[in-house]
């Protein structure tokens, strides 16, 4: 099973920009796509179905045009779980997850600390989020939490670490509570397969840095540890430029 996730910034603007057409040639079986800005009510779904995903799940925020999450599958889920069931992450259509025969696939969108009171938000959230997967995992063992985690886990996960050590999504809270996470039985596929430096999945839109890779790598796919044997191989996509993320990649066999 080849699994996508991406952060398209808005999957109205990511279709017009050729998302569909690059879509079709990376040819995943599952994307999970964060911040689609939209309700599928807004989003030309037909077009997705024909680009081979007849089997397409939203979950968007009650704020119109903010956050908001999906995932299209060419395979037919055996259940869909909108959500966490925690209301205010709910409010902001941050979670959604697809159950296979061998494996569940979680689309999340975890906040940015953009000020201090989001800052607050993203660690109670934070919070919040590992005691729920601490739960799920009891029941849905081979899980894989593909997403946004807004927080880059170590220093060769961020183009200068030293001038964005007091930054939102290096702050040392916050790269303690992903080592955390981690920990807890999750693989960062990424790094599983990956060590080299300046491989990044976001770049800023000021200061012409995507063309400098001046990047921070932020999106995940965390595979559970029960997994780990069915991992297969884990890339990230750049070439993909329809946001100011790329997608990134995680094949696991069966």
């Amino acid at each position: 099973m080849k699994i996508i996730s991406y952060n398209v910034n808005g999957i109205r603007a990511a279709m017009r920009k050729g998302f569909l057409e690059w879509l079709q040639a990376a040819n995943p079986d599952v994307i999970c796509i964060q911040e689609t800005k939209a309700n599928e009510d807004q989003v030309e779904v037909a077009e997705i179905e024909a680009a081979g995903y007849p089997y397409h799940y939203w979950f968007s925020a009650q704020k119109k045009g903010y956050s908001g999450v999906a995932i299209f599958s060419k395979i037919e889920p055996k259940h869909v779980e909108y959500g966490t069931g925690i209301e205010y992450m709910d409010f902001e259509g941050r979670n959604i997850r697809l159950d296979f025969d061998n494996v569940s696939v979680m689309s999340l969108y975890l906040p940015s600390g953009t000020n201090l009171d989001r800052l607050e938000h993203k660690l109670t959230y934070m919070a919040d989020f590992q005691d729920y997967i601490n739960n799920l995992k009891k029941e849905i063992p081979n899980l894989v939490i593909c997403g946004d985690y807004n927080i880059c886990h170590e220093a060769i996960d961020i183009h200068d670490p030293i001038r964005n050590a007091t930054v939102s999504g290096f702050l040392p809270v916050e790269r303690e509570w992903i080592d955390r996470f981690i920990k807890s039985g999750f693989i960062d596929s990424f790094r599983h397969f990956n060590k080299e430096p300046h491989n990044y999945t976001w770049w800023s839109y000021r200061a012409n840095s995507r063309a400098n890779n001046k990047g921070w790598r932020i999106d995940y796919n965390m595979v559970a540890q029960p997994l780990q044997d069915n991992l297969k191989r884990a890339v990230i996509l750049p070439e993909a430029e329809h946001s100011d993320h790329c997608p990134h990649l995680v094949e696991l066999s069966f």
